[in-house]
């Protein structure tokens, strides 16, 4: 498979890593530096795009690979107000786009966890719950589009939480995401439920990038050939 990283941080360099491992071809680097070389005649070399840049730039890159029917995957977090503009366009061209929060395969167990537990405690009032995510002083956005995700899935099963905020939480209605950034810190997100009589809490920690970097190339070898919009659900089937 031909790959374009749109973004050559240090996301894109473990992507790159990766893939070659798993017999891929890097066919184009893009970074602020070479903004040239992002032509339509370059991109269409790729099978698929990867796109890991910045809340941004996020959307003008998506939607030239689109016009140029290159598949895209999509890691950038922090611009979801024009995801189902995206994801429309997408239609229109007969594209193929997949987005997500997080590429890593624990994190995506971690979603499924996190759905479970929430309709399990949605009968127990009495539980506060509270989301806390810790990343390195570099990430652009906060909170971060995987806390985002969590909070999202809790507030769909639940009765009383109906909005996320990025502080304490002031109102009932209301779900707190803590958000701190430590430097060298890869990804530590947590979930707490509080009573009167115990905690329950899930808590998923990245090591490195690794994790991420390997659900893309995933997503890029699924998405590969296809047409249409699709999540980590459909790359590991659940």
């Amino acid at each position: 498979m031909k790959i374009a990283l749109i973004g050559y941080g240090k996301m894109g360099h473990a992507i790159e890593e990766i893939a070659i491992k798993r017999g891929h071809e890097i066919v184009l680097r893009i970074t602020d530096e070479n903004l040239e070389d992002f032509s339509n005649e370059n991109i269409q070399r790729a099978d698929v795009a990867i796109e890991f840049t910045n809340p941004h730039s996020a959307v003008e890159n998506i939607l030239f690979c689109l016009k140029a029917n290159v598949a895209v995957v999509c890691g950038t977090t922090g611009w979801l107000t024009q995801l189902k503009m995206i994801e429309e366009k997408c239609k229109e061209v007969n594209g193929a786009f997949l987005y997500a929060s997080n590429f890593s395969v624990g994190v995506n167990i971690f979603f499924e966890l996190n759905k479970k537990l929430a309709a399990l405690l949605k009968p127990h009032p009495s539980y506060r719950v509270a989301i806390e995510e810790i990343h390195h002083t570099q990430k652009k956005d906060a909170p971060s589009g995987t806390a985002i995700t969590l909070a999202e899935q809790i507030i769909e099963v639940s009765d009383e939480k109906n909005k996320w905020v990025n502080n304490d939480a002031t109102n009932k209605n209301e779900l707190s995401i803590i958000s701190k950034r430590i430097d060298e810190i890869p990804g530590t997100h947590s979930v707490k439920y509080s009573s009167a009589v115990d905690d329950i809490e899930i808590i998923h920690t990245a090591h490195n990038r690794k994790g991420f970097a390997e659900g893309a190339v995933l997503a890029a070898e699924f998405l590969k050939g296809k047409k249409g919009i699709y999540s980590m659900k459909e790359v590991l089937g659940f």
